[in-house]
């Protein structure tokens, strides 16, 4: 995620390349959500924003998404060179499996404030245990 974020900065052209003619302010648009990608990478690290890192992470992908699509309807070359219509429409289930893996960092329980206590319960088993993303 930070790395994707990182691009929209490195190379703006490309992600400008693939907006949708109906939004305004492409350039702005894209800083933004590249702003947005880098805070939501960084912010899956710690305990204590990771679902909130998350939940912004989905609602970026959702907010992205149009893009995705526009560049599939409009057989938009990725990065200045031109990407076979199957790769462009095969991208877009991609996005489903992006927000499926978010949502699994959104549900994952926060650290419990009594596990920083020593002499104190440290949650159930099941939050000890829990099988999401490390």
């Amino acid at each position: 995620m930070v790395g994707s974020g990182v691009n929209h900065f490195r190379d703006p052209a490309t992600y400008v390349a693939m907006m949708p003619a109906a939004l305004p302010w492409h350039l702005a648009l894209v800083y933004v959500s590249g702003a947005f990608e880098i805070a939501g990478g960084l912010g899956l690290v710690h305990p204590a924003t990771r679902r909130w890192a998350a939940i912004g992470l989905i609602a970026l992908l959702a907010a992205v998404f149009p893009a995705n699509v526009n560049m599939a309807l409009n057989h938009l070359p990725l990065a200045g060179r031109a990407v076979p219509a199957w790769a462009l429409w095969a991208r877009l289930p991609f996005q489903a499996l992006f927000i499926a893996w978010a949502a699994l960092w959104a549900r994952r329980p926060a650290p419990l404030a009594a596990a920083a206590r020593p002499g104190q319960d440290s949650g159930t088993q099941e939050e000890r245990t829990w099988p999401g993303p490390v």
